[in-house]
């Protein structure tokens, strides 16, 4: 039976990673408030589903993609049910084809491994070298569930202030798409 924890309303009292201390710390002195849950690890869509049921929320998808050169890197988050079309991806864009990048770039990069991408990785990208990219679907949800920058830690926040208070705290402007 998969794990999950009563809802919390506070930090954790021990952190597994410096990314996942680094975020609850951005969220009080950001005073933005937040639901989470421990859970057993979670890395496939179909785990969060419990989590969803649990948070009253959907949780988004969150993947990190790159071009064949790995010089341009985008975070694109969409809805969880959604399935992940390169080419459309790279079409609404206007860009060349994308792939996932290499699961040491992304620890390196976000901080996380992969099933934690999340777009609070954005408090480790000062130089601004990763794109954030919405699916505009997500855009329409008053609840924006993600991972906590762990496989076992998972929150929901109002989606205006993923976008309006987080992302201009950490000086990234979101591209919207629809795909």
């Amino acid at each position: 039976m998969f794990y999950i924890s009563e809802i919390q309303k506070t930090t954790p009292t021990a952190f597994k990673t410096p990314l996942q201390r680094s975020i609850y710390q951005t969220l009080e002195c950001l005073r933005i408030p937040f639901d989470r849950v421990d859970t057993d690890e979670a890395i496939s869509m179909d785990d969060c589903v419990q989590i969803d049921a649990k948070l009253d929320m959907k949780m988004v998808k969150t993947l990190f993609l790159c071009n064949r050169q790995q010089t341009n890197f985008y975070l694109f988050i969409t809805r969880g049910d959604k399935p992940f079309r390169s080419k459309e991806f790279s079409n609404a864009l206007g860009i060349a084809r994308v792939s996932f990048v290499p699961s040491e770039k992304m620890e390196a990069m976000l901080g996380t491994k992969i099933g934690a991408a999340t777009v609070f990785s954005a408090l480790l990208d000062r130089e601004n070298d990763v794109r954030v990219v919405f699916d505009k679907d997500v855009l329409t949800e008053e609840w924006y569930g993600c991972s906590d920058g762990t496989t076992t830690g998972y929150m929901k926040v109002r989606t205006e202030q993923i976008v309006n208070v987080f992302l201009t705290f950490v000086k990234h402007t979101p591209t919207i798409i629809e795909v």
